[in-house]
């Protein structure tokens, strides 16, 4: 857990603070006294593969490259640890490829992941002699096919707990680094209202997106507008992180009467820590403490074949 916290905390686009600031905060400060309490965290949903979110992304690499088929070669990389993007890369040019797409399994765009792992990518391409042809795929917050197979996903779930009402929990990130993306330097987190559209000035807005993705489910799951909201988790250290926190937001539900939550997190592809145990666990043993009845995660996308068909079909649609 050290090593992966100070890879991770490391990078300038996650911690975006002057270079010995953040190498004092992180060798310091974050990974001797973070790494035990994470490690205790994964212990709790650690399976006899390892970590969900490396055996999910396994089964999802397996389950696009049987719906290619032969024409294509699929692997895995990871921004931080093993499978690592150099990995990944090595794997790839080792056939005689014509070009290389690819594919971010982040929903919505962020510099710190979608932007760290293709500058990544572009970095490690830079350093070959015989630079392969790249192209990388968007962001898909709010694609059509994206919100159909996570409606495919949640519908029976939701059917069968009948809750009162929906939570759609994204991961937060510092508001410093929503402003960041703010082509005008005036719009983002300048007013209540300044997520309900996405326009150019906040086109690359990490929380607009979330809430796009929040209204587009909303209509596929045919939500009532009272009966669902939008919440952020997984906030670290005393900088302001963007609201409402989810963590905050479980009191005010009970406070309102709600007794069966359901709780999706469409920022994550594929089920891990924040959504096993922050959610699955620790949430859930929150909303048990304020005298909630139940709360039901709601699997992510995973290797869900309704996910499986939305990725293969936009490795096809770049490849036309």
């Amino acid at each position: 857990m050290r090593r992966y916290l100070r890879e991770f905390l490391s990078d300038p686009r996650v911690l975006d603070i002057p270079a010995l600031p953040r190498f004092l905060l992180v060798n310091a400060v974050i990974a001797p006294f973070r790494a035990p309490r994470s490690a205790e965290a994964y212990r709790a949903v650690w399976t006899k593969r390892g970590s969900p979110l490396l055996s999910n992304g396994q089964d999802l690499r397996a389950a696009v490259a049987a719906e290619l088929g032969a024409d294509f070669e699929v692997a895995l990389g990871m921004r931080y640890g093993e499978p690592s993007l150099p990995r990944a890369l090595d794997e790839l040019l080792r056939h005689d490829l014509a070009r290389i797409l690819v594919v971010p399994l982040f929903p919505q765009y962020a510099s710190s992941s979608t932007g760290s792992a293709l500058a990544r990518i572009h970095g490690l391409v830079a350093e070959r002699w015989n630079v392969p042809a790249l192209e990388t795929l968007p962001e898909f917050f709010d694609e059509p096919g994206f919100i159909a197979a996570l409606a495919e996903i949640a519908k029976p779930r939701l059917d069968a707990f009948r809750p009162d009402h929906v939570l759609f929990s994204y991961h937060g990130l510092p508001e410093r680094q929503v402003r960041k993306s703010d082509t005008s330097g005036r719009h983002c987190l300048a007013s209540a209202s300044c997520c309900d559209a996405i326009g150019a000035a906040n086109r690359h807005c990490y929380r607009a997106q979330c809430y796009a993705t929040s209204r587009a489910l909303a209509a596929a799951l045919a939500l009532r507008p009272e009966g669902c909201s939008t919440s952020f988790q997984s906030r670290l250290g005393r900088t302001p992180w963007i609201t409402p926190h989810t963590d905050a937001a479980l009191p005010e539900l009970a406070r309102a009467g709600v007794a069966r939550l359901a709780v999706l997190c469409p920022s994550f592809v594929a089920d891990c820590l924040e959504t096993l145990e922050e959610i699955g666990l620790r949430g859930a043993a929150q909303w048990r403490s304020l005298g909630g009845e139940a709360l039901e995660l709601v699997p992510c996308a995973n290797a869900h074949p309704a996910f499986v068909r939305y990725v293969a079909s936009r490795v096809r649609g770049a490849s036309r």
